[in-house]
Parts: C-alpha cells; sequence; structure tokens
C-alpha cells in the first residue's frame, strides 16, 4: 500500500475525482482518500503505475505535497473538486 500526501484536498468532492481517476488507471487498486489528513493511499501491481499517479494528481490540482502548487494547480483543484460533487 502506497501513501501519498497531497495539496489542495478539500472535501468528499475532491475525493471523488481523485478516486475515479486513479482507479482507471491500469496497475491501480483499492484508492482510498482521507481529506482531513489530505492523503491517498493505494495499491500498486508495478512501480511504472506510481508516475502515473503522481501525474495524474498534478493534473488534477492535487500536486503531491511539497511540489510547488501554483496557482494553476489550485484552480484545477477547484474544477475537480465542482466535476466530482457533482458525479456523486
Amino acid at each position: 500500500m502506497e501513501t501519498i500526501y497531497i495539496q489542495n484536498l478539500k472535501c468528499g468532492g475532491c475525493a471523488t475525482t481523485i478516486t475515479k481517476n486513479l482507479s482507471e488507471i491500469s496497475g491501480v487498486s483499492h484508492v482510498n482518500v482521507n481529506v482531513e489528513e489530505s492523503w491517498v493511499t493505494f495499491t500498486l501491481e508495478n512501480a511504472a503505475a506510481l508516475e502515473m499517479v503522481k501525474n495524474t494528481l498534478k493534473k488534477l490540482g492535487y500536486p503531491e505535497d511539497g511540489e510547488a502548487n501554483s496557482l494553476g494547480s489550485k484552480a484545477k483543484s477547484f474544477v475537480s473538486c465542482a466535476i466530482g460533487k457533482i458525479s456523486n
């Protein structure tokens, strides 16, 4: 089980978007998002999937904790959050 602490995680809408998108990556399963602690856990079938997870999180606006958190990332996370709320 891998754990990544992420930025810009605000609510269940964010968690829904993250879970949906990460679950679609080949080799990634058992995705769990903790909104209060700002982390996501998942199981990897291969090491190559880890980079895909990190890139997907960054594209959605949830960069790994410690990475640059630009205004663009923050804006993307708001959009991802809204989409997650609508999908719920």
